[in-house]
């Protein structure tokens, strides 16, 4: 039984809607799960991934790692973490792209519209509402 309308259950479709997603769905694509300790003290479970966020990294090859997000690729659905590098075959340090969803916000950078979303997506304020 299909749930929602607006979303095919064509695999293929769906594959061509994800890889075609505009820029504005793509940042809610590169979500991630926050620590358990943010997710205490906001009783939000995950939130978009942004530029001075910490994140730690717990799949794959560099599980374990913490660090600073440089940059929010869209394009690549990746995001680049600060030490996170691997060495080309010149001997450069390029960044490793990281998919959000192997990634758990560790620290946020708060401002004035991250704190208006984390507000709105507050469980225990939504709870009260309805």
């Amino acid at each position: 039984m299909k749930f929602n309308k607006d979303v095919h259950s064509s695999r293929r479709k769906a594959r061509k809607a994800h890889f075609q997603a505009p820029s504005s769905e793509r940042r809610i694509i590169m979500s991630s799960s926050l620590s358990k300790e943010l997710r205490e003290k906001y009783n939000v479970r995950s939130l978009p991934v942004r530029k001075d966020d910490e994140v730690q990294i717990v799949r794959g090859r560099f599980k374990g790692r913490k660090g600073k997000v440089t940059a929010c690729y869209r394009k690549k659905f990746v995001i680049h973490v600060d030490k996170v590098v691997r060495e080309n075959v010149n001997g450069q340090s390029v960044n490793v792209g990281i998919h959000p969803s192997s990634t758990q916000i560790v620290n946020l950078k708060l401002d004035k519209s991250r704190l208006a979303i984390l507000e709105r997506k507050n469980r225990a304020n939504n709870a009260n509402k309805g």
